[in-house]
Order: structure tokens, then C-alpha cells, then sequence
């Protein structure tokens, strides 16, 4: 790998560059980490070496294929970069003894730092992932819905779109699209597109989006920026451009010393952010950075609406969930998602100004004779752990998630959740001598589970 001569140059006078070890980090690969589900990967990868800032991210020996880890599929771990975990050391001083927060992952696919806020935030608090591009959209919904939290809802709109909620969101996490130079050990295509040029562009286009988002913050709320580039253009200048553009603070989150992440100062206007070096650290290029918002925010004026509980609905839906604060929200297709009673003013609020792809947890749809449960049941932490339910082994759950036969012998007439270690997979249902898979199309796995 040949690392730009111009990058080298440029950050010789950055603290905590170390031209030496940074090369040699560049000529080995990549370590894997995961972030284990706090739910549900309590019990897996129990004696592996921990992340040091994350307590629920570890490191692997060896890459596996994930595609074919049942476990990966329940939800039970997130294959996530481990410096950018450091987002929850973050999220865990700003949020600290906080609840009923509203928060926003502005350029959330594939669903990596949603599902990490989402694990830190309580149940009272609202997460609105987004992301503009529809297509990584559907990825970032498919991971929130393994993710299984009813408190994290998907939507699709530009920043400016977002930005017309003013004063709506305590917390605003950007990681910005940029040059990409943090990836280039696990991707050479990041490489071969690198140019100066480029991190030119990239620095234009992180202005544009923060200023885009910042009216929809709320006076004193946070906004985190992150990047996995090297760029001083694309990490300290932007901390001196924001600080010049509004009245900011930055808002330090120092390391432990041992750690090997180097706290950096923007040379301007001195703003703390955190960079990551491999050769220092055991993980990726990341710079991230937090900043308070010290200037008034306009607020959204309260939405009167009349609430959706339906008896009805409610009584069909009662047997699903373990919890009864929910309302159930009429969501695509004739379905019914279920959403904390909480958030049912958000929803009315929300669904005026953007496109809300996924709310709360889908609870599905109701024919002529039964309940049709949604696959976002069976993955979703607060499941009724009573209904019944299938244990199927390894091979098992492969091939249900390959929607063929599974070999699982003597299922009884009805609905049932196939469960793998104890976690939910999805649906099927017994009909007499056979049995229905209903796992959805789109998710279903393609690769040759014998490999």
C-alpha cells in the first residue's frame, strides 16, 4: 500500500502522528471487532479481548463469514470498526441521568452508531436514524430491525429537510461522508479514490450538511461530529468553522492515557476532538469530536392530534409484546406498528415533515380470521418470551434463512418464533403436515450455507 506522500506531509505536524508506526500498521490487516447486543449477546464471545472504550465491543481472531452465524442474524452482535465505538464513551457523558431525549443520527446506513445510541439511550428517549440515499436506507432498516428497539425509528431526508425541525433534537450525531483515508486498510477502492481534491470537496460538503442540520438543535444540545479521515480539513478546520459560524463550546471527552487515542486542539478556536491512528490504536483512522450549541433554538410549536389506541387492534396485539405502554400506529399495507405512548405526539409531528420509512415495531396486520405477525416481532427485545416457539440448531437456522425445508420435525398448527441460542430469527407457521416460512424475501440468504 502506498500511502499519499502529500496526507504523510501534512500530518507530520499533527499530535500523535507517528510516520513509522503508522506505515507499519498499514502493511498488516485490519483487526475485526463486533459490538455485542446488550440484551442479546450477553452470552457470546465471553472470553475474547474487549475494546477498551466499549464494554460491550470485542475483537476476533480471525474475520468469519458473518452471513453464516445464525447469531448475527438474531441481532445479537453488530460487526462495527472499533474506534468508532468510541461514540459511546461520548454518548455516555452527554446523556448521563438523562431522559425523554430526543436524538438524531443524521447519516446513519448501514446502522452501526444507531444501534450503538440506541443501546445507550433509555427507553424514554427517541432515536431518528436517517439516511438520504434510499437504497443504504433499506440496510439501515434491516439492522434496526434486527436491532430490535422500539424507540428507533428510520427515516430518508436531506439534511435541510431535518433541519426544519428546529429546536426538536437534545442530541445530533453527523458522520459525515468524507475522503475516506481512516479506511483504506479494509478498503484499497478508498485508496485509489483519494485525492486532495476530493478532501477539498468533502470539507464544502460537511459544512453544508451541519449547516443544514444545526436549527434543528435545541439551545445547549450536542452535536457530535465524526469522519474516518486523516484530513485536518476534514477534522479540525471544520471544529474552527463551526465555532466561527455559531456560538459553540467544544466538549471534551477525554481518553484514559493507556488507550493510545490522542486528544487534539483546532488551532483557531481550540476546540477538543479525539483522533485514531492505527499503529496507537487497536482499530481504524476516526476523528470525532462533541459540540454544545449556545444559541437560542426556535421550538416546534406541541401538535394537537387525536390518539390512534384502537381497542380493537390493541386486544388482537395484546399477546405479542411484553408491555402494554404502546399505542398502535396504522404504518404501509394495512399494517400496525407499535410505538411507546410516549412518542405518539413525535409521530404526528414527524410524519408532517419527513419520510418516516420505520416506526417504532412493526406489529403486522389483520386478516379476516387472525393476526398476522410482523417479522420485526420476533427480533424486537420487548417479545412476549411466552408465545410459542421452535429451537432450531445451527443448520436449521440457516436453512430457514435460506427459506428452504428445515428439517425441524413435528412443528405444531400455528404461529411459532424460530429461535436460535434463545433469540428470534423470525415466523413460521405449522399448517396440518406442513409448515409456512415467513421470513421475508429480501432478507433471505443466498450464499452456499456448506461453505
Amino acid at each position: 500500500m502506498t500511502i499519499p506522500e502529500s496526507l504523510l506531509q501534512e500530518l507530520q505536524g499533527i499530535k500523535g502522528f507517528d510516520k513509522g508506526k503508522f506505515l507499519a500498521a498499514h502493511t498488516m490487516a485490519a483487526p475485526v471487532s463486533v459490538r455485542k447486543h446488550p440484551i442479546k449477546g450477553k452470552d457470546i464471545f465471553t472470553t475474547n479481548e474487549g475494546v477498551l472504550w466499549h464494554e460491550n465491543g470485542v475483537y476476533l481472531t480471525e474475520r468469519p463469514v458473518f452471513t453464516l452465524d445464525p447469531a448475527y442474524h438474531t441481532g445479537a452482535y453488530y460487526v462495527q470498526e472499533a474506534s468508532s465505538m468510541y461514540l459511546g464513551r461520548m454518548l455516555q457523558q452527554v446523556l448521563a441521568g438523562r431522559e425523554n431525549l430526543r436524538i438524531l443520527d443524521l447519516c446513519a446506513a448501514p446502522g452501526g452508531k444507531s444501534t450503538l445510541i440506541a443501546s445507550t439511550m433509555t427507553d424514554s428517549s427517541l432515536l431518528i436514524a436517517n439516511e438520504v440515499i434510499r437504497t443504504r436506507a433499506s440496510i439501515l432498516e434491516e439492522n434496526v430491525s434486527r436491532w430490535g428497539y422500539m424507540n428507533t425509528w428510520v427515516t430518508s431526508n436531506d439534511p435541510r429537510d431535518l433541519g426544519k425541525l428546529t429546536g426538536y433534537f437534545d442530541v445530533i450525531v453527523v458522520d459525515a461522508p468524507c475522503s475516506g483515508s481512516g479506511l483504506w486498510r479494509k478498503d484499497a477502492n478508498a485508496l485509489k479514490e483519494w485525492s486532495e481534491a476530493n478532501v477539498t470537496l468533502c470539507h464544502q460538503r460537511q459544512q453544508r450538511i451541519l449547516a443544514d442540520v444545526w436549527p434543528a438543535l435545541k439551545e445547549n444540545g450536542v452535536l457530535i461530529y465524526a469522519t474516518c479521515s486523516y484530513s485536518p480539513q476534514e477534522d479540525e478546520e471544520v471544529l474552527d468553522w463551526m465555532a466561527a459560524t455559531y456560538n459553540t463550546t467544544g466538549v471534551p471527552v477525554p481518553p484514559e492515557d493507556d488507550w493510545g487515542i490522542t486528544e487534539v486542539i483546532s488551532p483557531t478556536h481550540q476546540m477538543p476532538g479525539y483522533r485514531f491512528y492505527p499503529g496507537n490504536v487497536k482499530g481504524e483512522g476516526f476523528f470525532i469530536a462533541a459540540v454544545q450549541k449556545n444559541e437560542p433554538a426556535s421550538s416546534l410549536k406541541p401538535i394537537r392530534f387525536k390518539t390512534a389506541l384502537n381497542p380493537k387492534i390493541q386486544a388482537a396485539t395484546a399477546h405479542l409484546l411484553q408491555r402494554d405502554d404502546i399505542v398502535l400506529i396504522a404504518g404501509k399495507d394495512n399494517g400496525y406498528n407499535a410505538v411507546n405512548t410516549l412518542h405518539e405526539a413525535d409521530v404526528q409531528l414527524l410524519q408532517q415533515a419527513v419520510y418516516l420509512r420505520k416506526t417504532g415495531i412493526e406489529a403486522g396486520t389483520q386478516m379476516a380470521k387472525e393476526w398476522i405477525p410482523a417479522h420485526d416481532v420476533a427480533l424486537s427485545i420487548d417479545i412476549n418470551k411466552q408465545l410459542p416457539a421452535i429451537d432450531a440448531d445451527r443448520e436449521q437456522a440457516l436453512r430457514y434463512l435460506k427459506r428452504e425445508e428445515t428439517g425441524i420435525e413435528s412443528i405444531p398448527k400455528g404461529w411459532h418464533v424460530v429461535r436460535h441460542n434463545g433469540q428470534g430469527l423470525g415466523w413460521i407457521k405449522g399448517i396440518g403436515t406442513r409448515t409456512n416460512n415467513y421470513l421475508p424475501k429480501q432478507w433471505r440468504i443466498r450464499m452456499d450455507i456448506d461453505s
